[in-house]
């Protein structure tokens, strides 16, 4: 019989599974990249191709990326510690950020480069042939990669992974560039090869801007969609026991997301049955979205957005015992006190195990004893016999 593994256990698991996924697939990028980068560069260079140099260039920033997830993914994937409770995933989300901003670095030197060679109309050799060659080569290379990094990204939850399987895709995109413009240039139109190495030069800050603008997002805690935080709205009211949401803030760690919920519930309910029914909240928000990773749901008996919260001045449970000593005695033994704190007033539920008359106090007796404190709200007594005795404020 197996034993049973601990959540703890499972997760670092996991964790080692999805590190050794993501070397794997990286280091094959990083190794075609390189094989690639050369061609490409060595290509252009001997076949006048100025498209394809700037596409081989595009090739070795794809092996730096690479360098950068591999030492991102290793970091960003260690275990909770005592200085960061929620995880390391906000690495990989700064390594996606570096990742970006190398990417729009070195598209913004190809393009103003290029641009200035087309504005001076230095093109003026006809490509070879071997550059179709190494462009078709680096098409069906890129796309192959990006298809096998990508499939790994989603698999893992992995930000990081996905963009560098894209930033593999602009090559892809940039080869066809490549190609459209050599054979534009064999035909008579030279200007194109020049064109098309701006053109890939643009595509990758493009790329780059949107891996550095959605890190950047994360990184200031943006939340959700609004779609996707009225449709956890919706599961919270509809769950049993859930009278309101009046708020839910979302941010997201890497792939994950975290969530803080207050719900409105009865105010007369225990403790233990708010908790489950904050359970019952968490259960169907974890079924709607798989990655949500963390719930916080605080639970509230009144909606402190339709009046003041209710104030931390308010007596607490021993000051309230030692007032009604000072007004009406002690409290007979095993008597049950609960309190009820609403819109601002403490509101009084007695319990006694006994209903002999000498043992028993009167909630009218209460009030008047209570009444010209202004924390007062109400007092219900309550006793084993069926009786009940109740006064308001």
């Amino acid at each position: 019989m197996e034993e049973p593994v601990s959540k703890a256990q499972r997760h670092r698991e996991n964790l080692a599974m999805e590190m050794k996924a993501a070397s794997r697939v990286t280091i094959i990028g990083m190794i075609l990249d390189a094989v690639l980068g050369v061609i490409k560069v060595i290509g252009g260079a001997l076949f006048h191709s100025q498209a394809l140099l700037v596409d081989g260039i595009h090739s070795f920033s794809d092996v730096a990326s690479d360098l950068v997830v591999l030492g991102v993914m290793r970091v960003s994937r260690q275990e909770p510690d005592e200085d960061h409770p929620y995880g390391h995933q906000r690495i990989e989300t700064f390594g996606t950020l570096v990742l970006g901003s190398i990417l729009i670095a070195v598209g913004a030197a190809l393009a103003w480069e290029n641009t200035l060679r087309l504005l001076e109309g230095k093109a003026d050799i006809v490509p070879g042939w071997p550059v179709l060659v190494a462009a078709a080569l680096s098409v069906l290379g890129k796309e192959w990669i990006y298809h096998y990094t990508r499939r790994v990204g989603l698999a893992i939850r992995s930000d990081l992974i996905i963009a560098n399987a894209w930033h593999s895709r602009t090559d892809a995109f940039s080869s066809v560039v490549v190609l459209v413009s050599t054979f534009g240039a064999m035909l008579g139109f030279l200007w194109m090869d020049v064109l098309a190495a701006v053109v890939i030069a643009l595509i990758i800050i493009h790329i780059g801007w949107k891996f550095t603008w959605d890190s950047v997002k994360e990184l200031v805690d943006t939340g959700l969609s609004p779609e996707d935080t009225e449709m956890l709205k919706d599961i919270a009211r509809r769950t049993d026991g859930v009278r309101n949401v009046h708020e839910l803030r979302s941010r997201r760690m890497g792939h994950d997301i975290l969530l803080d919920i207050h719900l409105v519930v009865r105010p007369d309910i225990s403790v233990s049955e708010g908790h489950q029914i904050g359970m019952q909240v968490v259960g169907g928000m974890r079924d709607a979205l798989e990655n949500i990773r963390d719930i916080n749901f605080h639970i509230d008996a009144e909606n402190d957005e339709d009046h003041l919260p209710t104030s931390e001045r308010l007596p607490s449970r021993e000051e309230i015992r030692g007032t009604l000593a000072r007004h009406v005695g002690e409290l007979p033994p095993n008597t049950r006190l609960r309190l009820h704190y609403l819109k601002n007033k403490v509101h009084l539920e007695l319990f006694f195990d006994t209903s002999a008359s000498d043992n028993v106090l009167t909630a009218e007796r209460i009030r008047e004893a209570l009444d010209n404190y202004n924390w007062f709200g109400s007092a219900r007594v309550w006793v084993a016999e069926p009786s009940l005795q109740e006064t308001g404020a």
